[in-house]
């Protein structure tokens, strides 16, 4: 049996190989967050769920890998500015998630207050305004 597929420490190519293994599942953890940020710029918040649930997979996948392989400091260095990467993507991708729900908060509060003055003052006759002017007199000149 060769080195190689013994994992024998004297074979460089099998840590190099688990290191790109490493950095390939960064750069696609990158990727899917890239995609998160785009649904939610479009505000396609159906896609946004869905990826989310694919990049919380990702995420526990790099953790068990990254928990098993050590990095030279060029990979060390490279999965550092991927994490930059992630994690402005991340602020943004909240940023934007907070704007929503206050949106939502927003419409939330304005349903309810239409729905206290219906309660209130009943639904109006025909959607329309009732004439009280014969009520108030002739108006002042």
């Amino acid at each position: 049996m060769s080195a190689h597929l013994r994992g024998d420490a004297g074979d460089a190519r099998a840590p190099v190989d688990r290191q790109a293994l490493l950095l390939a599942a960064y750069e696609s953890l990158m990727h899917a967050s890239r995609r998160i940020l785009l649904s939610a710029e479009a505000g396609d918040w159906e896609a946004l769920i869905e990826q989310e649930a694919d990049y919380l997979v990702r995420v526990e996948r790099i953790k068990r890998m990254d928990a098993q392989q050590p990095l030279d400091d060029g990979a060390a260095s490279r999965k550092a500015a991927l994490l930059e990467q992630i994690l402005e993507q991340d602020l943004e991708i909240r940023r934007r998630l907070v704007e929503r729900r206050e949106e939502l908060g927003r419409l939330i509060g304005s349903s309810r207050r239409q729905q206290a003055l219906s309660r209130a003052y009943g639904p109006l006759q025909g959607g329309m305004p009732i004439d009280a002017a014969h009520r108030f007199g002739p108006p002042e000149p």
